[in-house]
């Protein structure tokens, strides 16, 4: 049987069982799995059997649908995948499609429902401990080193921003933890996150362009210290500080 399990900091609140029948993804009670949370759109994704295998489909939401850490507009689901809906966890388990059964679900916490969760606050969203420490000590990068962008140009909230947030949102958005001003400025213009010591970067839609010392990418790009970010009417130079 496949099922979803919601997670928030890797503790899982909710368990869903899967069937042939779409199963909607959103911030509005009418969903099936029902994620209240701003950075949530409404009817944020949808979970649908598609040709034998479960696939997920965003429905145009405002922060994304991100797959293993790749935005996705539609992609098929494989046993384990993660997917990221706004700042919560989802993922996918077929345990009729692996050798030995899943492990059990962590006991669901009793959750307080007036709590507001912190928009900026750091996320341990994909990357879980295991996974970090799956590989030899001298092989890892360095976890010390703090990524920081400067502001050059454009017109920003601060001059300086620190990136100790696992995923860091640049936009006029009120969720964004870089706020770009101006009339015509994106509500989500890029995101970066943190993974391993190691910072990357992406635009949030494929109409939103962004370019590292001067050349467009594409998907995510990881950031080198003096890199130069421009990015909406904004221009960054990103290094690290230990």
């Amino acid at each position: 049987m496949a099922k979803l399990y919601l997670k928030f900091e890797q503790q899982v609140l909710k368990e869903v069982s899967l069937t042939p029948a779409t199963l909607t993804i959103g911030r509005l009670p009418d969903n099936m799995l029902q994620i209240d949370n701003l950075a949530v759109s409404g009817h944020h994704a949808k979970v649908t059997w598609d040709d034998g295998h479960y696939a997920i489909e965003d429905l145009g939401s405002l922060n994304g649908t991100y797959v293993n850490n790749q935005r996705v507009g539609k992609a098929s689901l494989r046993d384990g995948d993660q997917v990221l809906i706004g700042k919560h966890v989802v993922q996918f388990r077929d345990e009729t499609h692996v050798p030995e059964p899943a492990a059990p679900p962590k006991p669901i916490a009793t959750l307080d429902p007036t709590v507001m969760l912190d928009t900026r606050k750091a996320q341990e969203m994909l990357a879980g401990p295991s996974a970090a420490g799956s590989a030899p000590a001298a092989a890892m990068p360095p976890k010390d080193r703090t990524g920081v962008l400067n502001v050059l140009d454009g017109k920003a909230d601060q001059a300086q921003y620190v990136l100790t947030s696992k995923m860091t949102m640049i936009g006029k958005s009120n969720m964004a933890s870089i706020r770009l001003k101006g009339l015509f400025a994106p509500n989500s213009a890029a995101l970066i996150s943190r993974r391993d010591g190691k910072y990357f970067i992406a635009a949030s839609e494929a109409k939103i362009k962004v370019r590292i010392n001067g050349e467009e990418i594409t998907g995510q790009h990881e950031l080198n210290d003096g890199d130069i970010i421009e990015v909406a009417s904004l221009k960054v130079a990103f290094s690290f500080q230990e």
